[in-house]
C-alpha cells in the first residue's frame, strides 16, 4: 500500500508542484532536484515520490531505484568517470533534517573522509 503524501512534508509539497523547483529528472517513481544548500558541485536529491520517512522504513526496491537513478544521473552529468558520493541520512542523529527517504548524490569536486 502506498503511503500518502504529507501535507507537511516539503519533499511531497515539492512533488505535488506546491513548492515549485526544478525536477531534473522523473521516472519510475522516483524525482530528482537540486538541494537547497548544495555541498558540492553536484548535489542533488534522489526522492521516491511516495512518503516513506527513512531508509528504516523503504523496501529495497525502492532503494535500489534510488540508486539506479543516481548512477544514471551521475553518467548523464559526466561525474561517473572520476567519482561521487551517495549519502542516505537516516533520523536525527543519522543527520536527516526533513523526514521523507532521499539519496544525495554529490560530485564535481574530490571528495573528502571522514564526511562528518
Amino acid at each position: 500500500m502506498m503511503n500518502p503524501k504529507s501535507k507537511d512534508c516539503v519533499f511531497c509539497r515539492i512533488l505535488d508542484g506546491s513548492i515549485e523547483t526544478d525536477i531534473i529528472y522523473r521516472e519510475s517513481g522516483i524525482a530528482v532536484f537540486r538541494d537547497a544548500n548544495p555541498q558540492a558541485p553536484v548535489h542533488l536529491l534522489i526522492v521516491p515520490e511516495e512518503h516513506i520517512a527513512t531508509i528504516n522504513d523503504a523496501s529495497g526496491v525502492i532503494v535500489a531505484e534510488c540508486m539506479e537513478a543516481a548512477k544514471k544521473i551521475a553518467k548523464d552529468l559526466n561525474i561517473a568517470e572520476n567519482g561521487y558520493r551517495t549519502v542516505i541520512n537516516c533520523n536525527k542523529d543519522g543527520g536527516q533534517e526533513v523526514d521523507h527517504l532521499h539519496v544525495h548524490l554529490l560530485g564535481g569536486r574530490k571528495m573528502g573522509w571522514p564526511p562528518g
